[in-house]
Formats: C-alpha cells, sequence, structure tokens
C-alpha cells in the first residue's frame, strides 16, 4: 500500500487549502483514512478521520474550521481547511489504517503566517 499527499503550501492567516491524499495497492475495502500533523517539538496529533461508510472524527481544535470527506472509488481521502491559524502550522501525513495496521504517506508542509 502507497499513499501519496498533496495540496500543502503557504497560506496567510484566515486562507484556506484542501490537502488530498491518494492510496494505492491492496486495500481492504473496510478501513478509515485520516490526516495527523506534526508541528517542530511536538508529537503527531490526530487532525480527523473518517471511515469508509463516512463515520468522522475531528480534533477539537478543528472542529468547525476542517472538513474531512473521501472517495471510496478513488481511494482518496480530502481535507478542505479554512479558517487556518498560525498554530495549524506543522507537517501533515496521510494514514490508512486497516484494523491494527498503519500505513503513513510522506508529509506535506502546512505554513500559516502572514
Amino acid at each position: 500500500v502507497q499513499l501519496q499527499a498533496s495540496g500543502g503550501g503557504l497560506v496567510q492567516p484566515g486562507g484556506s487549502l484542501r490537502p488530498s491524499c491518494a492510496a494505492s495497492g491492496s486495500i481492504f475495502r473496510v478501513n478509515i483514512m485520516g490526516w495527523y500533523r506534526q508541528a517542530p517539538g511536538k508529537q503527531r496529533e490526530l487532525v480527523a478521520e473518517i471511515t469508509n461508510f463516512g463515520v468522522t472524527n475531528y480534533a477539537d481544535s478543528v472542529k468547525g474550521r476542517f472538513t474531512i470527506s473521501r472517495d471510496n472509488a478513488k481511494n482518496t481521502v480530502y481535507l478542505q481547511m479554512d479558517g487556518l491559524k498560525p498554530e495549524d502550522t506543522a507537517v501533515y501525513y496521510c494514514n490508512l489504517r486497516v484494523r491494527a495496521t498503519n500505513y503513513w504517506g510522506h508529509g506535506t508542509q502546512v505554513t500559516v503566517s502572514s
């Protein structure tokens, strides 16, 4: 299984980004796709995740600002990030979880700065 993420970048406070992540390979249909982030000097944390049934879970810090969605036919997950804040600056990692197995994509940098 491989995960290819894209869509990070530099944005001003209050701006938006929409990174995406496509999974390829042999993927069991029952799975959870999500985004984690890691800021310098901090531990990696969950941002948002979504099951193949469309059930979502968000970190409290992004509720109301970020929206996760997925296209099961394309094995692709999206993260619509609105109202970005400087504290959202981090490397964002795509994750695919099948039962107890985690797959990770390369990180994509998101920088929120004026």
